[in-house]
């Protein structure tokens, strides 16, 4: 049987940062946020919905930012996003193009590498 899909990606955050998570990952990238099931709330973290997978962010004891592995998100229109980013302090840093997308780099509140991908039109 192939794997057919993606249901989610997974980044690491430490405890205690859910309402960082959720200022970055909702009001500044627009990611609505899911209930998470009662028996995993306990456990902290935060998820959202990211088009038809789900982004999740899972307390780790021992956090360590993602420095190299990241997720790469779709978005309508990068302008106004990294205008955002730029408002809010976080870093924005441009990359060597790729066929078909604008895409820039920058760090979510605990440091993870987060990819913006704009498909160009």
């Amino acid at each position: 049987m192939p794997v057919v899909g993606i249901d989610h990606v997974q980044l690491a955050m430490p405890a205690g940062g859910e309402a960082a998570a959720r200022r970055f990952f909702g009001d500044i990238l627009g990611l609505g946020e899911l209930p998470k099931p009662a028996d995993l709330a306990a456990r902290g973290g935060v998820w959202f919905a990211c088009g038809a997978i789900q982004l999740h962010l899972g307390v780790e004891k021992d956090f360590r930012p993602a420095l190299k592995a990241h997720p790469g998100l779709i978005v309508d229109y990068l302008a106004p996003i990294v205008a955002s980013l730029n408002e809010a302090g976080y870093p924005v840093k441009s990359d060597v193009a790729i066929d078909g997308f604008t895409r820039v780099f920058t760090a979510d509140p605990f440091g993870n590498r987060i990819e913006l991908l704009e498909p160009v039109r």
